[in-house]
């Protein structure tokens, strides 16, 4: 998409990003809520530098999780949970992304 491409470019060189200190005070935390079966569940993902850090660690872990782990059988089309299921969840656990189910109704 070279018109995308040519208003983009030169917008952030190389090494104008937020710089090591400022990710390191950067964290996200996030809820989600389900519904179903007659349950309410509220959980909430947090972690450092979304921008940066935690993503690299998001799809690293994705990538070994899909080589390497044995995953639950599915077809089709898939959300990530369906696909990786526990595995992921795991990995991304022991690479400092927190999970914790803050309540249920």
């Amino acid at each position: 998409m070279p018109p995308a491409r040519r208003r983009l470019s030169g917008r952030l060189a190389p090494g104008d990003g937020p710089s090591a200190e400022r990710r390191a005070k950067s964290w996200f935390s996030v809820r989600f809520v389900g519904e179903g079966g007659g349950r309410t569940v509220f959980t909430e993902v947090s972690g450092g530098d979304p921008g940066y850090d935690e993503t690299a660690k998001m799809l690293a872990e994705a990538a070994l999780c899909l080589a390497l782990d044995t995953l639950p059988p599915t077809a089709g089309q898939v959300t990530t949970a369906v696909a990786m299921g526990d595995a992921l969840t795991e990995r991304l656990r022991a690479a400092g992304i927190g999970f914790r189910v803050a309540a249920t109704r």
